[in-house]
């Protein structure tokens, strides 16, 4: 049964460069690339929120998720609060909170690929107080399921 396509409205935020939209890089992924709007040396250790400049407002039932690229994670950039949610409420400019392990400094051009987007269905949900009867030996977590 085909899928159908939602769309996600994006605004260049006024004072940002010319970015790219989001866009797959291949027709097989799950993701939308996001690039950067700025250009930022990365330092080991220090968070640096990296602008995209675009805000975008997702279609109501839905909210988006920022995800990290590989390719960084293998040069030592990581995402911090990986996968990171943008509600479907928010209206602000999309940041993507990258570091570097590395010993020195990572640059960031303009147009680089930073971070992915995903749209995620909004599933409701409701808790409820009750008792939670484990149902096998999954209850120790945090690889009690071994190596």
């Amino acid at each position: 049964m085909p899928r159908r396509e939602r769309t996600v409205v994006v605004e260049r935020v006024a004072e940002a460069p010319e970015v790219a939209l989001p866009a797959r890089a291949t027709g097989g992924s799950a993701c939308f690339d996001l690039a950067a709007a700025e250009a930022v040396e990365l330092e080991r250790g220090r968070v640096t929120l990296v602008r995209t400049g675009l805000r975008m407002r997702c279609p109501a039932g839905t909210f988006l998720e920022v995800r990290p690229r590989s390719g960084l994670s293998s040069r030592g950039v990581l995402m911090v609060n990986a996968p990171g949610t943008i509600d479907g409420d928010y209206s602000g400019e999309v940041r993507v909170p990258l570091t570097f392990l590395f010993d020195g400094r990572y640059r960031i051009e303009i147009g680089d690929r930073i971070g992915q987007v995903r749209l995620v269905e909004d599933l409701p949900a409701a808790f409820r107080a009750g008792a939670v009867a484990p149902l096998a030996s999954r209850n120790g977590g945090f690889g009690s399921t071994g190596r």
